[in-house]
């Protein structure tokens, strides 16, 4: 994961005060909302998201699902938005579900692999 903070006037945000752009922990903070309604656990520690990128306030997440059969890519796209948009100094949420690499179990977090029984 890459992280691009652009060193020039940070955005306005609706009260008038200037917000800076976040970081990509901050993104990756606001991601663990996406849950998979399937497993019960968020995307993070799922190992689903694949990269975040943060330049100027505009937001790029990359991510993939467990298989490309699955029918969330849709709702995920929306929580993504949803999630990452609320957080101060977001101008823009691009996210783009990708299947290369595939995701496998090995990309999970200690925590998830326990909680799934791996």
């Amino acid at each position: 994961m890459s992280e691009e903070i652009s060193s020039g006037p940070a955005p306005e945000n609706a009260a008038g005060a200037t917000a800076a752009s976040p970081t990509v922990d901050d993104v990756m903070d606001a991601l663990s909302n996406v849950i998979d309604p399937e497993l019960g656990l968020d995307f993070v520690e799922l190992g689903l998201i694949y990269g975040v990128e943060v330049e100027d306030g505009n937001v790029q997440v990359t991510f993939t699902l467990t298989t490309p059969g699955c029918p969330i890519g849709p709702q995920v796209t929306e929580q993504i938005d949803e999630f990452v948009g609320e957080l101060d100094g977001v101008k823009t949420v691009d996210s783009e579900m990708v299947f290369v690499p595939p995701w496998s179990p090995e990309k999970m977090s200690e925590d998830a692999k326990f909680a799934l029984g791996y």
